[in-house]
């Protein structure tokens, strides 16, 4: 199957389903991929088929090219919605990322203030301090949760780490003190169905203690490596979404 590699570290713009039209900064090297997690329906593939030969750019590197790329969107009038931490693999795992993320709010406040701050990320990294410290500067502090359940995360999303640990993450979570949105993949094929009530629910209690800003459900919508995988059908993400809803937190479903 086909999958994406984006140039680094800066790509786009590009339209997001959830985020409107948004400028990418990708902190990984741009020739291959980078992550902490290897997930079955990455579209930028699996980690051992892309193994980068160039380096993660430099917080100086960040920095130029999203100012020249800033300054020309701004000559061009068409200045972005969101500046996006994504790419190809985890950004936060990046050993500069709380000083890029320092950068990335300077320039954004010269060039294009109404623009808001997104982290993509799947949540491995924030047990470090200074990574929860730059997330919380951001507007959209955007983090993976697909389930709580170990033996899912370890089939599907597939920690690169043998000491990964989703209690440890869900507690993790619940230091953003609610300046957290949660983003769940759901989808079906391949052993990767995490929408039955087995999944669902104790993910609900995992949300209700999280207490986050928001939730943002989505299935994929680009070729997968693995296949067989499948979308979720509307009326299954809307059926979830109203769930959460109900639980008082609020929740958006992408198709």
């Amino acid at each position: 199957m086909s999958t994406i590699i984006y140039p680094s570290p800066i790509f786009g713009p590009v339209h997001s389903r959830r985020l409107g039209i948004s400028l990418g900064i990708n902190l990984m090297p741009s020739d291959g991929k980078v992550c902490t997690f290897d997930c079955i329906y990455c579209e930028c593939g699996l980690n051992h088929e892309h193994r980068p030969a160039l380096p993660r750019p430099t917080r100086k590197e960040v920095a130029d090219a999203l100012e020249a790329k800033l300054k020309e969107m701004s000559q061009e009038g068409a200045l972005p919605d969101v500046l996006t931490f994504a790419g190809n693999g985890e950004p936060t795992a990046h050993p500069s990322f709380a000083e890029i993320i320092d950068d990335t709010i300077t320039l954004r406040n010269r060039f294009c203030p109404k623009a808001k701050v997104s982290v993509l990320s799947n949540a491995t990294m924030i047990g470090r301090k200074n990574v929860r410290e730059a997330l919380m500067k951001v507007e959209n502090n955007i983090q993976k949760l697909d389930t709580v359940s170990i033996e899912y995360i370890r089939r599907v999303d597939r920690p690169t780490s043998r000491a990964y640990n989703v209690e440890k993450v869900v507690e993790n979570l619940k230091l953003f003190n609610g300046h957290v949105i949660i983003q769940t993949m759901f989808l079906h094929g391949c052993g990767a169905d995490n929408m039955s009530e087995v999944y669902v629910g104790p993910w609900i209690k995992a949300l209700k203690k999280i207490a986050p800003e928001s939730v943002m459900i989505y299935t994929i919508d680009r070729e997968t490596p693995i296949e067989g995988l499948k979308k979720a059908s509307r009326e299954e993400l809307n059926a979830i979404r109203d769930r959460v809803i109900a639980e008082g937190i609020p929740c958006s479903a992408s198709y």
